[in-house]
């Protein structure tokens, strides 16, 4: 919150070197793990998203958890299995991976995809018995999200973001009253 152009670029590799066909955007509704609530609004982050996956064939949005419950990640996948979509595979940075065993229910989850995990120096992980997980690595970005809300908050623009969804962060003055968070 917002999506970066390290997202984007990270999205493309795994697609690449995994040869992936689709690549799900999904944006949280209600995420567990930011209990405050994010900084954008649903609805801002998913047309963000949205914009920031145009052109790309193999990418897409889904509005999958959408609604006013907390979203955990096994009830996502559930969801998208039930679809008929599958088999899964999550794509997750190290750092969040490294507290996969913190997640609801992370055991079904562990045995409902295989991961993809997003390596980047001094971050280090365990993979928990029964986990499948394929490594990419080599991506050196260091956007982050909170560093990009604060140079919007502070009126800076000269972030690593796609031009529409700076656009559209412009136009709707995200992110401006947050210079403190």
């Amino acid at each position: 919150d917002p999506i970066h152009n390290a997202h984007l670029e990270i999205a493309r590799a795994a697609a690449d070197r995994f040869q992936l066909n689709r690549i799900l955007f999904v944006p949280a509704a209600n995420p567990p793990h930011k209990p405050a609530g994010p900084h954008a609004s649903y609805a801002d982050r998913v047309r963000m998203a949205e914009l920031a996956c145009e052109g790309e064939p193999r990418f897409e949005l889904a509005r999958i958890e959408q609604g006013p419950r907390r979203n955990y990640s096994i009830n996502t996948v559930e969801k998208l299995l039930a679809a008929g979509l599958g088999p899964l595979t999550f794509l997750i940075g190290a750092d969040a991976f490294a507290e996969i065993q913190t997640w609801h229910r992370w055991r079904d989850l562990i045995r409902a995809v295989e991961f993809i995990v997003v390596t980047r120096p001094g971050a280090a992980y365990e993979v928990p018995p029964g986990a499948t997980v394929r490594e990419l690595a080599g991506i050196e970005r260091s956007e982050s999200s909170s560093e990009i809300r604060l140079k919007l908050a502070s009126g800076d623009t000269g972030v690593p973001v796609p031009a529409p969804t700076l656009g559209y962060i412009r136009e709707r003055q995200l992110y401006r009253s947050q210079a403190a968070q």
